[in-house]
């Protein structure tokens, strides 16, 4: 079946991500303002140096914003769309990060050669412009979470390593001023956890690049929920991969249904129940067929454990679940099963009929018509055919279906 766009709710969060990313980059420009401004009135190499790293920044936040606008076209060549230039703007950010830990090491091995005096006025400047990267990169990350975008993710790790660098030429002053140079081992330390957020950063990308499945969880809940369907009768495979902060979800099974009609709502059923508990689904595509059926399931309303057809079906304390081998004539499984709904006082019939679905029958067997009544309508709706039946016995039953 042909596949349908992105949700309303993907929609609605891209303009949000883009702002997102904007504002990253009218804060990077700032810092560099600002510390081009500090460098220059206090003559400070280091925070120059801290200047052209945020500067670095600001060519990150363009590339985001490049690639978030660039990922949500679609042409006739990229038809799927682009999404996937998010996470090659992902992956340059986190050669961005491997940068920022080797400048980080180089600056902590010249520190000494540092002879810029710095006076309190530089020093709580410096210490009041170190808290405002971690809390907008914290911000960027809570929304690249919320809207499944791996650079706005990776922007928001590099918003808060810079965080570190800042600390560090705010710590390298204090201990100059009392000729403690402890900047080198802080130093390293920093551009380990930089050089580790950046290599996750990468793995991540290039999973996607490389169209690596999603993970298993997620895979799992997938799977789960086509097999709820109470038409699927077999779920032949399954697989979704990540492209930028979307899901392609590919689906080949096969229906207890015959009916192509039925066969392409069921399909789009699932396709909904799929996008409604899985965020971040661009795309379903569910290939189907028809299952050449080798075995019958029957199910039947009993009024005791000893086999009386029950004369309502929704009362009935419980059911008979009877499998035919069509091809043998046989009786293949018998289960007879407690009704759990049989005492509710409104909305029985329905209950019921969802309760039998979850075990898949072919045909349900009742004393009373059920065609015109809502068990019925759900049982159609389903695929599944409801008959009349005057045995008063599971025994006559069984005999009826094998002759």
């Amino acid at each position: 079946m042909p596949a349908s766009n992105g949700s309303e709710d993907d929609k609605a969060r891209s303009p949000s991500v883009l702002r997102v990313a904007v504002y990253s980059l009218l804060l990077n420009a700032g810092l560099v303002v600002f510390k081009f401004v500090l460098s220059d009135l206090a003559g400070s190499l280091a925070l120059r140096a801290d200047a052209v790293h945020s500067l670095v920044d600001v060519l990150a936040s363009i590339a985001l914003i490049t690639g978030l606008k660039i990922s949500e076209r679609k042409s006739r060549s990229f038809p799927l769309g682009l999404y996937k230039v998010e996470n090659l703007a992902s992956i340059a950010i986190s050669f961005l990060l491997f940068a920022t830990a080797y400048e980080i090491v180089l600056e902590a091995m010249h520190a000494e050669t540092q002879v810029a005096q710095f006076g309190g006025f530089v020093l709580l400047t410096v210490a009041a412009l170190i808290p405002l990267p971690y809390l907008f990169g914290s911000y960027q990350i809570h929304v690249g979470k919320e809207s499944g975008s791996p650079s706005l993710i990776a922007d928001g790790i590099q918003h808060r390593a810079d965080v570190l660098t800042s600390s560090l030429v705010f710590l390298a002053l204090i201990a100059k001023a009392f000729a403690m140079p402890l900047d080198r081992i802080a130093a390293v330390v920093i551009a380990l956890i930089i050089v580790k957020e950046g290599w996750g950063i990468l793995l991540s990308g290039m999973r996607v690049l490389l169209d690596a499945s999603v993970d298993v969880r997620t895979l799992e809940k997938i799977r789960g929920l086509i097999l709820e369907a109470p038409e699927v009768d077999a779920l032949k495979e399954v697989v979704a991969r990540n492209s930028g902060r979307y899901l392609f979800v590919e689906a080949s099974l096969t229906f207890r249904v015959a009916d192509l009609k039925r066969a392409h709502q069921a399909s789009q059923r699932i396709e909904a129940r799929i996008r409604q508990e899985v965020p971040g689904v661009d795309r379903v595509l569910i290939h189907y067929e028809p299952q050449a059926k080798t075995s019958m399931i029957y199910a039947v309303p009993l009024k005791d454990y000893k086999g009386t057809v029950g004369e309502h079906f929704g009362e009935s304390p419980y059911f008979a679940l009877l499998q035919i081998d069509l091809q043998k004539m046989g009786l293949q499984r018998q289960e007879i099963v407690a009704n759990p709904y049989k005492d509710l006082p409104k909305g029985r019939g329905l209950k019921v009929a969802e309760f039998l679905l979850s075990y898949k029958p072919d045909v349900v067997l009742a004393k009373e018509n059920l065609a015109r009544k809502g068990p019925g309508y759900a049982f159609a709706e389903a695929g599944v055919e409801t008959l009349i039946t005057q045995a008063e016995s599971l025994d006559l039953v069984i005999h009826d279906l094998l002759t």
